[in-house]
């Protein structure tokens, strides 16, 4: 695909052991949704399952909705909340 457009995925702390890497490159489809995306994600990432529900997704470094919809060249950063003792 000569003219794919992309987006950037960051990967931290435990979501990164998870997947192996801290970024990587994704296809953007057309119209796809944070929620649509995370679909996506753990199908690429099976062990990323038992988190799905505490997964929280920034992209430009804002919190967005899972209705959000992801656009070309966005940096889009995934984490599960961390809590300090």
């Amino acid at each position: 695909m000569s003219n794919s457009t992309t987006f950037t995925v960051l990967y931290f702390a435990r979501v990164a052991e998870l997947t192996g890497q801290r970024s990587e490159q994704w296809s953007l489809e057309p119209d796809l949704s944070v929620a649509q995306w995370l679909t996506q994600l753990i199908a690429r990432y099976p062990d990323l399952a038992s988190a799905e529900s505490r997964l929280k997704v920034a992209v430009n470094q804002f919190y967005v909705p899972r209705t959000h919809t992801i656009q070309a060249n966005d940096e889009v950063a995934v984490f599960e909340p961390v809590t300090g003792g």
